[in-house]
């Protein structure tokens, strides 16, 4: 039976699901982890660094929820600080200078919103990551593995491609949070849900993703061997790309135009 929308969006925040570093761990070899900003302090819901993919050097990024209720305080709950975005754009224009194809896996509900983070300039820190991230002269692979959260999964996600997990959403705002500013009741976050256009299948049909992936096996060896090889390939071919900028940005133009030349005719 096909699930709803905010039955996707319940799956995408379990608890057991997968997070970007079992996603490192499984599918990469020899990772070695970097940290902090180099102006403030290291933010542990972002984690990422060096790491082998098959014979392959490439820079993995991810944002990092946890598992436990120790984890994910610690992980500050997958939402991340400005400190967060910058050492990942740090580890992006690395990658750049060293020619590394750079992989990100996304699972946030939003970057956080504290004074603290606001201080030290969070939407500042996002911009500068989607405007770096648009001319950088290295593959870049993007996978939505859980919560895709408004400006906090999109400052990770201005990629030559973007993928998304069956039951992960990606949304400018949460359900809850929609359904508390139009209706001033959080409790319709399932009627806001259906509105949203933030299932995979949506992302699919308005341009914003490119591939589905399936969840079968999800966390068993099978899946990430499957992953692994797509990303090989993908990567290889990306690579070859003698056009990989203006691709990017060609791809990023046309989000939604398909959808909107159907509705017109």
């Amino acid at each position: 039976m096909k699930k709803t929308p905010y039955e996707r969006v319940k799956l995408a925040r379990d608890s057991t699901r997968p997070t970007g570093l079992d996603y490192i761990k499984h599918i990469f070899t020899g990772f070695h982890e970097m940290h902090g900003d180099r102006r403030f302090a290291d933010d542990p819901a972002i984690a990422g660094g060096i790491a082998w993919l098959r014979e392959t050097p490439v820079t993995v990024i991810a944002i990092e929820k946890g598992h436990t209720a120790k984890e994910r305080t610690f992980r500050n709950f997958g939402a991340p600080k400005p400190e967060g975005y910058r050492k990942a754009l740090r580890l992006m224009k690395q990658a750049e200078k060293f020619g590394r194809p750079i992989v990100c896996f996304i699972d946030t509900s939003g970057a956080y919103c504290g004074i603290d983070a606001e201080e030290r300039g969070q939407g500042q820190a996002i911009a500068e990551n989607l405007m770096e991230m648009t001319t950088l002269c290295v593959p870049v692979i993007s996978i939505l593995i859980g919560e895709g959260g408004s400006g906090g999964a999109l400052a990770l996600a201005v990629a030559d491609r973007v993928w998304m997990l069956e039951n992960a959403v990606y949304s400018v705002i949460s359900p809850e949070g929609c359904a508390s500013i139009l209706w001033k009741d959080s409790g319709k976050a399932e009627t806001a849900a259906a509105s949203l256009k933030l299932t995979a299948e949506d992302a699919r049909s308005l341009g914003i993703v490119e591939r589905i992936l399936s969840e079968q096996d999800i966390g068993k060896k099978e899946f990430y061997d499957r992953i692994r090889d797509l990303l090989s390939r993908e990567l290889k071919s990306l690579s070859a790309d003698m056009n990989l900028i203006a691709n990017r940005y060609n791809r990023f133009r046309s989000i939604g135009t398909d959808a909107i030349n159907k509705e017109s005719i």
